[in-house]
């Protein structure tokens, strides 16, 4: 049983930590953060141990009435691994303190690949994370190519891709302090990062993307033309994405005509905030002609990482050295079926 530290008590913080605790082979050994508000209450009423990540933030947390349990270092040292879920560039700066005190690590996508050295996508590299000191797991979107990209190479079809991206402008909970209206705004650059960010993790894909930000907070909206590497049926296309557990093919004609449908479809499932671990990928619309593949798909950024992320622990920890038996352990916690 190894203890995870979680840095961080935000959007994907409080998944990962939850996730953590529904584990039979890892236990969480607390949380960190600088808030004192009703985030970090909530972790509280959860009856997680409460770390601060500077004397002036426990100072405020304990007059809230929360009880502190020690600092940032206190709980490094009683952790075996710590997932830094700390806004973009202030993990990095953790890293210094990671590294001081021995003590293996797990960033996210608003982290450089040069941070660790490692980028992580659980069905694609896991035997490479298995005991390293330290990895990154890929942004949502990074992820979600890497798993459909990943499927088709598997079946020998992958040929090269290229995708485009519709990227909701903000958190859902954050839309009151900024992103956009009545707008869209078009990413300067083409590839967009996430393509070269895929390659961190798979050199050998040849994959292209462009991306657009659009005024919705729902959810990431791809669209993929791929190359097969041979003429193909639409049903060994279906068949590859469906050796990905974390792929759920859904129907256009069933009403699932929208990000706030398909939404609404996980939160009646019970999904904890209603989220999709899974890449939600459009059956019914996906077309084959000859050798291009052509595919759309709703990614949940709040939720995608959270499977990944409990992967990569077992990984660098090495408490579970077979991929397949970590994402099926991973799986059956989360509800992914």
């Amino acid at each position: 049983m190894k203890n995870i530290a979680v840095i961080g008590y935000g959007v994907i913080g409080k998944r990962v930590a939850d996730a953590i605790n529904l584990q039979n082979d890892m236990k969480l050994s607390g949380v960190c953060d600088i808030i004192s508000d009703w985030r970090i209450q909530n972790a509280v009423r959860k009856e997680y141990d409460i770390y601060a990540a500077t004397k002036d933030a426990a100072d405020k947390m304990k007059s809230e009435g929360i009880s502190v349990k020690g600092d940032m270092q206190e709980l490094l040292k009683k952790s075996d691994l710590v997932v830094d879920c700390t806004p973009k560039k202030i993990a990095a700066q953790n890293v210094v303190i990671y590294k001081e005190q021995n003590i293996k690590f797990i960033l996210h996508g608003g982290e450089k690949h040069e941070t660790t050295g490692h980028s992580f996508s659980a069905e694609n590299n896991y035997k490479s994370a298995l005991n390293l000191n330290a990895t990154r797991v890929v942004s949502c979107n990074t992820t979600s190519i890497l798993r459909t990209l990943t499927a088709l190479k598997r079946a020998d079809l992958l040929d090269y891709a290229r995708g485009t991206l519709l990227r909701r402008a903000t958190d859902p909970w954050e839309s009151h302090l900024g992103g956009i209206m009545n707008t869209m705004v078009p990413e300067k650059d083409i590839p967009s990062h996430q393509g070269p960010d895929a390659k961190s993790v798979d050199p050998e894909l040849d994959v292209i993307t462009a991306a657009v930000k659009v005024p919705q907070t729902l959810s990431h909206l791809h669209y993929w033309n791929v190359k097969l590497k041979k003429q193909a049926t639409k049903q060994e296309v279906l068949n590859a994405f469906k050796t990905s557990s974390r792929i759920k093919l859904i129907q256009y004609d069933q009403g699932l005509v929208s990000n706030n449908t398909i939404k609404e479809m996980f939160l009646d499932m019970g999904r904890p905030w209603g989220d999709m671990y899974e890449v939600a990928l459009w059956e019914d619309m996906l077309k084959v002609q000859g050798d291009e593949l052509f595919y759309a798909y709703v990614v949940d950024n709040q939720a995608i990482v959270i499977p990944e992320t409990i992967d990569a622990i077992r990984a660098l920890t090495g408490i579970e050295t077979d991929g397949t038996k970590s994402i099926a352990k991973t799986n059956e916690s989360l509800g992914i079926h």
